[in-house]
Protein backbone atom coordinates (compact mmCIF):
# COMPACT_ATOMS: atom_id res chain seq x y z
CA UNK A 1 0.00 0.00 0.00
CA UNK A 2 1.41 3.38 -1.04
CA UNK A 3 1.20 6.16 1.54
CA UNK A 4 2.68 8.70 -0.90
CA UNK A 5 4.41 8.53 -4.26
CA UNK A 6 7.66 7.25 -2.76
CA UNK A 7 6.72 5.74 0.61
CA UNK A 8 4.93 2.48 1.32
CA UNK A 9 3.23 1.14 4.40
CA UNK A 10 5.59 -1.86 4.31
CA UNK A 11 8.71 0.29 4.73
CA UNK A 12 7.09 2.35 7.47
CA UNK A 13 6.28 -0.73 9.58
CA UNK A 14 9.35 -2.86 8.86
CA UNK A 15 11.12 -3.81 12.06
CA UNK A 16 14.15 -6.06 12.36
CA UNK A 17 13.39 -6.40 16.06
CA UNK A 18 9.83 -7.58 15.35
CA UNK A 19 11.12 -10.07 12.77
CA UNK A 20 13.86 -11.44 15.05
CA UNK A 21 11.46 -11.91 17.95
CA UNK A 22 8.41 -12.98 15.89
CA UNK A 23 6.41 -9.98 17.09
CA UNK A 24 3.41 -8.42 15.37
CA UNK A 25 4.10 -4.87 14.18
CA UNK A 26 0.80 -4.22 12.40
CA UNK A 27 -0.66 -0.72 12.80
CA UNK A 28 -4.36 0.02 13.18
CA UNK A 29 -6.33 2.39 10.95
CA UNK A 30 -5.52 5.46 13.08
CA UNK A 31 -1.80 4.68 12.99
CA UNK A 32 -1.91 4.17 9.21
CA UNK A 33 -3.56 7.59 8.81
CA UNK A 34 -0.84 9.11 10.98
CA UNK A 35 1.89 7.41 8.93
CA UNK A 36 0.31 8.75 5.75
CA UNK A 37 0.25 12.27 7.20
CA UNK A 38 3.90 11.96 8.32
CA UNK A 39 4.90 10.85 4.83
CA UNK A 40 2.87 13.58 3.11
CA UNK A 41 4.00 16.43 5.34
CA UNK A 42 7.61 15.49 6.10
CA UNK A 43 9.14 12.49 4.35
CA UNK A 44 7.88 13.13 0.81
CA UNK A 45 8.97 16.82 0.89
CA UNK A 46 12.40 15.68 2.16
CA UNK A 47 12.70 13.20 -0.71
CA UNK A 48 11.61 15.77 -3.27
CA UNK A 49 14.08 18.37 -1.98
CA UNK A 50 17.11 16.07 -1.83
CA UNK A 51 16.05 14.20 -5.02
CA UNK A 52 17.11 10.83 -3.64
CA UNK A 53 15.76 7.99 -1.53
CA UNK A 54 15.15 8.38 2.18
CA UNK A 55 16.12 5.42 4.37
CA UNK A 56 13.53 4.81 7.09
CA UNK A 57 15.37 3.10 9.95
CA UNK A 58 12.28 3.00 12.14
CA UNK A 59 8.70 4.10 11.58
CA UNK A 60 5.67 2.60 13.31
CA UNK A 61 6.38 0.47 16.36
CA UNK A 62 3.74 -1.61 18.10
CA UNK A 63 4.04 -0.86 21.85
CA UNK A 64 5.53 -4.33 22.47
CA UNK A 65 8.14 -3.79 19.76
CA UNK A 66 8.83 -0.33 21.12
CA UNK A 67 9.40 -1.77 24.60
CA UNK A 68 11.74 -4.41 23.17
CA UNK A 69 13.95 -1.72 21.56
CA UNK A 70 13.96 0.34 24.76
CA UNK A 71 11.77 3.13 23.37
CA UNK A 72 9.90 5.64 25.49
CA UNK A 73 6.45 4.52 26.64
CA UNK A 74 5.07 7.75 25.14
CA UNK A 75 6.95 7.40 21.83
CA UNK A 76 5.33 8.93 18.76
CA UNK A 77 6.54 5.82 16.90
CA UNK A 78 3.71 3.87 18.61
CA UNK A 79 1.15 6.29 17.18
CA UNK A 80 2.60 6.20 13.66
CA UNK A 81 3.66 9.83 14.02
CA UNK A 82 7.46 9.42 13.98
CA UNK A 83 10.29 8.09 11.85
CA UNK A 84 14.03 7.76 12.24
CA UNK A 85 15.55 8.59 8.87
CA UNK A 86 18.80 9.06 6.96
CA UNK A 87 19.72 9.84 3.37
CA UNK A 88 22.86 8.03 2.18
CA UNK A 89 25.42 10.62 1.06
CA UNK A 90 23.74 13.53 2.90
CA UNK A 91 25.14 14.48 6.32
CA UNK A 92 22.50 13.86 8.98
CA UNK A 93 23.04 17.34 10.41
CA UNK A 94 22.28 18.88 6.99
CA UNK A 95 19.10 16.81 6.77
CA UNK A 96 17.97 17.89 10.24
CA UNK A 97 18.74 21.55 9.57
CA UNK A 98 16.81 21.46 6.28
CA UNK A 99 13.77 19.98 8.04
CA UNK A 100 14.05 22.56 10.83
CA UNK A 101 14.27 25.44 8.36
CA UNK A 102 11.64 24.30 5.87
CA UNK A 103 8.99 22.03 7.35
CA UNK A 104 6.54 21.85 10.20
CA UNK A 105 7.10 19.06 12.70
CA UNK A 106 6.34 18.16 16.28
CA UNK A 107 9.72 16.88 17.36
CA UNK A 108 13.08 16.95 15.59
CA UNK A 109 16.12 15.31 17.15
CA UNK A 110 19.53 14.62 15.65
CA UNK A 111 20.16 11.46 17.62
CA UNK A 112 23.60 10.05 18.42
CA UNK A 113 25.28 12.54 16.10
CA UNK A 114 29.00 13.23 16.42
CA UNK A 115 30.16 16.56 14.90
CA UNK A 116 32.71 15.86 12.19
CA UNK A 117 31.24 12.43 11.37
CA UNK A 118 28.52 13.27 8.81
CA UNK A 119 26.79 9.87 8.75
CA UNK A 120 26.76 9.36 12.51
CA UNK A 121 23.41 8.97 14.21
CA UNK A 122 20.09 9.58 12.51
CA UNK A 123 17.28 12.13 12.37
CA UNK A 124 14.17 11.49 14.45
CA UNK A 125 11.21 13.52 13.24
CA UNK A 126 7.58 13.39 14.32
CA UNK A 127 4.42 15.01 12.99
CA UNK A 128 1.27 15.53 15.04
CA UNK A 129 -1.00 18.13 13.40
CA UNK A 130 -2.36 19.09 16.84
CA UNK A 131 1.13 19.91 18.16
CA UNK A 132 3.28 21.42 15.41
CA UNK A 133 6.46 23.45 15.88
CA UNK A 134 7.81 25.79 13.25
CA UNK A 135 9.54 28.50 15.21
CA UNK A 136 13.16 27.94 16.06
CA UNK A 137 14.18 28.36 19.68
CA UNK A 138 15.35 31.91 20.44
CA UNK A 139 18.98 32.56 19.58
CA UNK A 140 19.48 29.34 17.66
CA UNK A 141 21.04 31.04 14.64
CA UNK A 142 23.10 33.52 16.67
CA UNK A 143 24.76 30.96 18.92
CA UNK A 144 26.31 29.12 16.00
CA UNK A 145 30.04 29.46 16.61
CA UNK A 146 31.92 26.34 15.58
CA UNK A 147 30.00 24.97 12.64
CA UNK A 148 27.13 22.75 13.70
CA UNK A 149 27.91 21.85 17.28
CA UNK A 150 26.00 24.70 18.93
CA UNK A 151 23.16 24.50 16.44
CA UNK A 152 22.73 20.78 17.04
CA UNK A 153 21.56 21.55 20.56
CA UNK A 154 18.80 23.67 19.08
CA UNK A 155 17.49 20.71 17.11
CA UNK A 156 16.28 18.94 20.22
CA UNK A 157 12.78 20.35 20.08
CA UNK A 158 10.72 20.40 22.16
CA UNK A 159 13.16 20.24 25.03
Amino acid sequence: MNLTTNFTLAEMVKSETALRHDMDNTPGEAEIENLKRLCEQVLQPVREHFKTGVKVNSGFRHPEVNAKVGGSKTSDHCKGQAADIEIPGIPNADLAIWIMDNLQYTQLILEFYTPGIPDSGWVHVSYDPANLKKTKPNGCQKRRQDGLSTRIGCLIWPQ
